[in-house]
């Protein structure tokens, strides 16, 4: 089992790849974001060995906390979970207008983007709660924090969660067929609420859900974009 975890990481950088050759107008976006989430993947000592203790390359996890993979892996779901709902609703970046960006709602918008990282920082020190929940509530919270800057992006942000969750759950599930019981070796269940669904700990589905609230209006929370609406069909 000492590559499992670097197979999933290439599988979910091989959809990345997909995705990129497909979504040819969003290239520069994903590649964007996909920079900008790969730093997330250096925080995995605050997941190892609480959370869990996978194998590694070079058994990096284990000796440091640190590894290869979780940078792969945070560089494919940045760029993928900006993009998801825009591949599959068709729709395209504008820009927003300067004389609308300075509307009251926009007053806070600075300080609405480091609500997950006060949020995180908050929990992690002053809780006793496993750092994927403070993770988790992080992300929630920064979701909802934007939607006050950017109701536009209500829609967006609601239902790309349950995409990328959809999607987090195929990906996680293509290793179980072939390593059933690698949850349970290498997940600390006995720390969590020990929940399963098909096999995959709700705390990974939680996960995937709140990543793709927050993640899916990010770029255009950072950017100043907004969503073109599909043009009507004559």
């Amino acid at each position: 089992m000492q590559y499992v975890w670097f197979i999933w990481s290439l599988i979910i950088l091989a959809l990345w790849g997909v995705v990129y050759l497909m979504k040819k107008d969003s290239r520069r976006e994903m590649l964007k974001m996909s920079w900008i989430t790969m730093p997330f993947g250096l925080t995995e000592p605050l997941f190892v060995p609480e959370y869990w203790h996978p194998p590694s390359l070079f058994d990096l996890a284990i000796k440091t906390g640190f590894d290869i993979e979780s940078l792969i892996f945070s560089f494919s779901i940045g760029g993928i979970g900006t993009v998801l709902y825009n591949l599959i609703f068709k729709r395209k970046y504008v820009e927003i207008p300067h004389s609308e960006r300075k509307h009251e709602r926009h007053r806070l918008h600075l300080y609405i983007l480091f609500v997950p990282a006060v949020v995180f920082l908050v929990l992690a020190l002053f809780t006793p709660l496993n750092h994927i929940y403070c993770g988790i509530a992080a992300m929630f919270l920064g979701g909802m924090a934007t939607l006050y800057c950017r109701p536009d992006l209500k829609t967006k942000i609601w239902i790309s969660g349950f995409l990328f969750t959809a999607l987090y759950f195929v990906y996680f599930g293509s290793i179980l067929p072939f390593y059933p019981n690698y949850v349970e070796l290498f997940w600390n269940l006995e720390n969590l609420s020990d929940i399963l669904v098909a096999g995959i700990p709700i705390e990974e589905l939680l996960f995937a859900f709140t990543f793709g609230m927050y993640w899916s209006g990010l770029y255009e929370h950072l950017y100043w974009k907004k969503l073109m609406k599909p043009l009507a069909i004559s």
